[in-house]
């Protein structure tokens, strides 16, 4: 598993994870505890019958005696007796599984009999017959006797215990994980409610326009009195700040707007005035020194360049206004037609073509906006290319329906540095690009209002000898013309 964990995966893991732990350390513990009374038992019924064989005196035992002096309950499978007489083996005998009695080999005999003389409790491995507790004690000088009963059924018994506690710990663990998962999810609720906001507020489009910020953080999930409460009122005061900065901004905006709109309005009539004037004074016949008429002339041509820009300015704020467009049927490959030949007109010293679809393509939109678009971007090629420069307007339909114009010239490029602000107002050509007539810098930006208005995108690929503008706009319902 790759990544950082969640925290509801974390939860539940810790959660699973101490009780896993816990369920370990009680199991171990019960276990251990369990095998220290079960041999505590078994060393007590050893040492007892230890005792009574001492208090037999020095009878001599034969295998009649055998399980004379040991408890009824000892007699089982596996109960080992010996007696030594003077440092020699008088019997060592075992009951075995049938109820009979069989003596020990010289091996056995010998790994049993290494047992200290001393009344403790020992355990022995004995060869064929597995793990014994060991019994030793002297009767007098001469006589040792030995008792010694398997570990095999205390063994049994603590295998089974670990086997149940085994299966209870896992299946404790195993719903306590599926409980965990439920709870945590439960109480994480109000912290993906709160993720949920923030998702929603991150999702609007903040940078410009107006923004009616209203999602806030629910009042049962923004109680300072809990962790995730005080995260949900801390998000809702974030919110109440940036609702307030949006509405300043919006309102500054709005003001800019006015005014820009207000401004370019009021001044195309004196513009219209005084291009007027200078046109009537340089059409007049009376005659004027050279340097008036230049001077009538420049006075002409900067107010004919004027009146353009505050018509681009009055533009550009109709759209901030988000006023409507036209929503008729544009044959755009009428309208590339149209704007590619206006361009060659315009710059013939340019090399114009068309790569166009056999079938019309049509769009729903303002066209005569539509017709800027195009136009201000031929206008682009042709002004900031050097003379001889290709440039191809393109038309395809993309695999989404959407179509897509595209403006291709092999000049010198873009510049990198230039790309992030090119579609900003104002924004200049660098002089790498051979701008031979001067510009207002808000062509390019009056191409992306008009496109994001027709809900579309526009964008530009740069290298050196290839420049490319594209304009994507939305599929729509074909209409044939």
């Amino acid at each position: 598993m790759t990544g950082p964990w969640t925290l509801r995966r974390r939860l539940v893991l810790s959660a699973v994870g101490l009780l896993a732990m816990t369920s370990v350390v009680v199991g171990l513990v019960s276990v251990l505890a369990l095998q220290r009374a079960l041999t505590d038992r078994l060393d007590e019924q050893l040492t007892g019958a230890i005792v009574r064989s001492q208090g037999a005196g020095d009878r001599s035992p034969n295998d009649d005696d055998f399980g004379r002096n040991i408890r009824p309950e000892l007699i089982a499978v596996g109960l080992i007796s010996a007696t030594v007489t003077n440092g020699f083996v008088d019997r060592a005998v075992y009951f075995t599984e049938r109820g009979t009695v069989r003596s020990l080999t010289v091996a056995q005999a010998t790994s049993l009999f290494q047992v200290s003389v001393d009344g403790k409790p020992l355990t022995v491995q004995i060869d064929g017959l597995g793990s014994y507790r060991v019994v030793a004690g002297a009767v007098n000088s001469s006589r040792i006797v030995l008792v010694a009963l398997p570990l095999a059924p205390v063994n049994a018994v603590l295998w089974k215990v670990v086997l149940v506690i085994s299966v209870i710990t896992l299946a404790g663990i195993v719903a306590a994980g599926f409980a965990a998962r439920w709870i945590v999810r439960l109480a994480l609720r109000p912290l993906d409610r709160v993720a949920e906001t923030a998702t929603q507020v991150a999702q609007l489009p903040l940078d410009r326009g107006e923004v009616a910020l209203a999602v806030r953080v629910p009042d049962a999930d923004s109680d300072a009195d809990t962790e995730v409460g005080k995260v949900g009122a801390a998000i809702n005061l974030m919110l109440g700040h940036v609702a307030s900065a949006l509405s300043s901004r919006q309102e500054s905006e709005r003001k800019v707007r006015q005014f820009v709109a207000d401004a370019s309005h009021e001044l195309r009539t004196p513009l219209a005035s005084i291009r007027g004037y200078a046109e009537l004074t340089r059409r007049g016949r009376h005659e004027l020194p050279d340097d008036v008429v230049h001077a009538i002339g420049r006075v002409e041509s900067e107010a004919t360049r004027m009146t353009s820009l505050v018509e681009d300015l009055l533009l550009l704020a109709r759209l901030d206004e988000g006023r409507d467009l036209q929503h008729d049927p544009v044959d755009l490959s009428r309208l590339l037609i149209d704007t590619v030949s206006d361009a060659h007109a315009a710059g013939p010293e340019h090399v114009w073509s068309l790569d166009l679809p056999e079938e019309p393509v049509v769009v729903t939109g303002d066209e005569l906006r539509l017709h800027q678009v195009i136009a201000n971007l031929l206008a682009n090629a042709r002004v900031h290319t050097p003379a001889g420069t290709n440039v191809t307007a393109g038309l395809v339909v993309g695999s989404y329906g959407q179509s897509i114009i595209s403006v291709t010239d092999n000049g010198p490029g873009v510049p990198e540095d230039l790309r992030p602000t090119l579609f900003e107002r104002f924004a200049r050509g660098d002089s790498s690009r051979s701008r031979l007539a001067g510009s207002t810098g808000l062509g390019l930006a009056i191409v992306r209002a008009v496109v994001e208005s027709h809900g579309g995108s526009v964008r530009v690929d740069s290298v050196p000898g290839q420049t490319s503008f594209i304009v994507e706009l939305p599929a729509t319902a074909p209409v044939r013309v």
